[in-house]
């Protein structure tokens, strides 16, 4: 085991050394001999309407074609479990000593003993190899996410090249990693600002579930890279996720110069800034799958994530994070007063002047018990009437019981109301529901009807439901 060992371990001590002058091999720079030069790629015209479906299709190992080129790149479990035969010998190859060679596929045969080969010409040393099918017929094996372990899908690295070189992009995610050596694959994690201006400076291969790994530089000089999954190829996992649920897709990870590059720079530079709103509003936020509109109290903290153009208007949504709960919501505004559909008739805070002021504003204190109430939509005891409003937003109707407390109230889906008491400094008492049909809390003369925005008409006024038509007495 000890004499494998360190067969292993200087077989790949020599197929590193190898891959210096592979030029699918690229690192970020700050590692201590400079990276491999990237000469392939030339900057290409791209489509970010379903780029990844016109530029990087998926082939099963029912599709795959003589002729395609895969690398191996070996992980941890694959330096003890071999994948290759040598054709000329029928013995197995370790991993490690194929480490960074390129395979070509030269197509399958059964043998009559049943067994399937895959077979492979090395590009690099100018052997054949192949990877013996584990069970059934070809047909049965090759529709499967198995394929065969190590191979990293060079088709996506060049097109990549092709099309991504010396692109611009913004950030989608602030997970990113910077080489540590250039000899090993070590690297550390670096957290970037989301929504940032990079560009593409090299591409190169980085594993088999992820073959395409980009390096960007930001305006200061500094590299970065993340290995994105493309057309999942021979991945091992095109099953395992959706495009939107893959941390590792391109479009998780980068975002063409579309939405919020068709804005101004002036505007632009909002995006992640912190900010607060200066006076109440309704923001639209998503919960329980639901998109539902949230009274927003004033001096509630945000950070700007997205700055999106609506079409054919002059308003932009604002997708903001609640400093405090981690809270998404949205918000439609204008970045001029002239701008504001209704003009003097319009609601102000529309205009992004109006309604936001830079920084956190004043403090909010909330525990964290709180905050994951906020953050679930749920109403506990001890809550102030901005905490209430930010868990569930406006309530359709403000009351008092028969001692004089104020309570709100609020109808719900499943055909309950939900009282909520507050005592005479504001906090919550009391959140209890109710059946609709159930007599609602008494209230003294005085009893009104929420207003939105400051007085005026929110846009997402509608007709009361026949449920909240029951339960305020209509």
């Amino acid at each position: 085991m000890r004499r494998w060992l360190l067969l292993a371990a200087v077989s790949f001590a020599m197929s590193s050394a190898m891959a210096q002058d592979n030029p699918y091999i690229v690192k970020t720079n700050g590692v201590k001999k400079e990276a491999a030069a990237n000469t392939s790629g030339a900057a290409g015209e791209t489509e970010p309407t379903d780029f990844m479906g016109k530029n990087f299709r998926y082939y099963s190992m029912c599709d795959w074609k003589e002729g395609m080129r895969f690398m191996v790149v070996p992980e941890k479990i694959d330096l003890l479990v071999n994948t290759f035969y040598d054709a000329a010998t029928r013995k197995q190859v370790s991993n490690g000593s194929l480490r960074h060679f390129i395979m070509v596929y030269q197509g399958h045969e059964m043998l009559l003993s049943g067994r399937v080969h895959i077979n492979f010409f090395c590009e690099t040393n100018g052997r054949s190899y192949y990877f013996e099918q584990p069970y059934g017929t070809f047909e049965d094996y090759c529709y499967s996410k198995h394929g065969v372990p190590t191979l990293a899908y060079l088709g996506d690295v060049d097109k990549a090249r092709e099309v991504l070189m010396n692109q611009p992009l913004l950030t989608r995610t602030q997970n990113f990693r910077v080489d540590t050596e250039y000899d090993g694959d070590g690297y550390r994690d670096v957290v970037v600002d989301k929504n940032m201006l990079v560009v593409v400076k090299a591409i190169g291969v980085g594993t088999r579930a992820c073959p395409v790994k980009i390096i960007v530089e930001d305006e200061y000089g500094n590299q970065f890279y993340q290995n994105v999954a493309l057309s999942y190829t021979n991945s091992g996992r095109r099953e395992d996720f959706s495009i939107d649920g893959d941390p590792n897709s391109f479009a998780t990870c980068f975002e063409f110069l579309g939405a919020n590059m068709t804005v101004s720079s002036n505007i632009r530079e909002y995006l992640n800034k912190t900010v607060h709103t200066k006076y109440a509003t309704t923001m639209s936020s998503k919960g329980s799958g639901k998109v539902r509109d949230i009274k927003v109290p004033r001096f509630t903290g945000f950070i700007i994530d997205e700055i999106t153009p609506v079409r054919n208007s002059k308003y932009y949504t604002l997708t903001v994070r609640e400093t405090e709960s981690r809270r998404i919501y949205y918000k439609d505004v204008v970045f001029s007063e002239d701008d504001i559909e209704g003009g003097a008739n319009g609601a102000p805070d529309d205009f992004f002047g109006y309604l936001f002021g830079m920084g956190e504003g004043e403090a909010r204190s909330t525990s964290k018990e709180t905050r994951t109430a906020i953050r679930e939509g749920r109403v506990i005891v001890s809550m102030t009437k901005d905490e209430v409003e930010l868990a569930v937003g406006e309530p359709f109707k403000q009351t008092h019981d028969a001692e004089g407390n104020e309570v709100w109230q609020y109808a719900r889906s499943n055909g309950v109301i939900l009282d909520v008491f507050f005592d005479e400094k504001g906090y919550v008492t009391l959140a209890k529901a109710r059946k609709a049909t159930d007599h609602p809390v008494k209230a003294p003369k005085g009893t009104r009807t929420a207003k939105s925005r400051g007085g005026h008409a929110s846009k997402s006024n509608k007709t009361a439901t026949p449920l909240e038509q029951v339960a305020s007495g209509e």
